[in-house]
C-alpha cells in the first residue's frame, strides 16, 4: 500500500512490471514492520528492510520473513555503491528528517544506474488543514508555506515525534538536487470502496483534497 487511500503496488505498478520484480534487489527505507518487503519477497524479489527503530524491526521479526532486517539511519546507508535495482519508501523516513537531500543522495548512491526510487508522503497541502476527518478538517487553518516542523514532546520536554513539512516545490527541488530525475508524481484519488476513517483520513476529505503524494524517481 502506498497510502491510506488504499492504492497498492499491484494496481499502480510504480516499481515497474510485477513480472519483472523476480530476482531484483530492492531496498525498503523506513520499513517499519516490513510490510512492503514481505510483499516484494512474495513476488520473488530480494528485499532488504531498513528502519531506524529497533522496536519496529523486532515487530517485523515476529511477523516473519526470509529477508534481511537492517537497523540504520536512512541518511547513512550501510551498503556499497550500486547495491540495489530498486528502492521504495511508503510514508517512511523522508517526512521525519530535517535534511531529505541527505537521504535522497544516499539512496541514489546505493542504486544501480537506471534504478528507480519510489516514495510516498503525506500530501503537502494537508499541512494547511486541521488533521480532522470531518467538516472541521476542510477549512484552511495554517499557511502552506510555513515549514515549521510538527513536534510532540514528553513530560520532560524531549521530542518524541517530529515531522517536517516540505512543499511540492521543495520536494521536486530536493529530488533534482540529489541527482534523480522525477518521472511521475501520483496523487491517488479516494476510491469509492474505502469507507475507513483513521486520524485525519476519511472519505469526506479524501474526495475533496489529496492526501498522499507519491514521487517516482530514476537514477539515470
Amino acid at each position: 500500500m502506498w497510502g491510506p487511500e488504499g492504492l497498492d503496488e499491484v494496481e499502480a505498478e510504480l516499481l515497474g512490471d510485477p513480472d519483472e520484480l523476480k530476482g531484483r534487489d530492492v531496498l525498503e527505507i523506513g520499513a517499519g514492520a516490513a510490510q512492503c518487503s514481505r510483499w516484494l519477497a512474495g513476488q520473488g524479489a530480494r528485499p532488504v528492510a531498513l528502519d531506524l527503530s529497533h522496536r519496529q524491526l523486532q515487530h517485523a521479526l515476529r511477523i516473519g520473513g526470509s529477508f534481511p532486517l537492517v537497523c540504520a539511519d536512512a541518511a547513512a546507508l550501510p551498503f556499497a555503491d550500486g547495491s540495489f535495482d530498486l528502492a521504495c519508501s511508503a510514508y517512511g523516513a523522508l517526512p521525519f528528517v530535517a535534511d531529505p537531500r541527505a537521504v535522497l543522495r544516499e539512496v541514489r548512491r546505493v542504486l544501480r544506474p537506471g534504478g528507480r526510487f519510489v516514495f510516498s508522503v503525506t500530501h503537502p497541502i494537508r499541512w494547511a488543514f486541521p488533521d480532522e476527518p470531518g467538516p472541521e478538517g476542510l477549512s484552511v487553518s495554517a499557511s502552506y508555506f510555513d515549514r515549521t516542523p510538527y513536534v510532540e514532546q514528553d513530560e520532560d520536554g524531549r521530542a518524541v515525534y517530529v515531522e517536517h513539512h516540505r512543499t511540492i516545490g521543495d520536494r521536486v527541488r530536493d529530488i533534482a538536487a540529489s541527482g534523480f530525475r522525477l518521472v511521475d508524481l501520483v496523487e491517488p484519488e479516494w476510491p469509492a470502496w474505502n469507507t475507513s476513517e483513521w486520524g485525519g483520513w476519511s472519505p469526506l476529505r479524501g474526495n475533496l483534497i489529496p492526501g498522499t503524494a507519491i514521487f517516482v524517481c530514476v537514477r539515470d
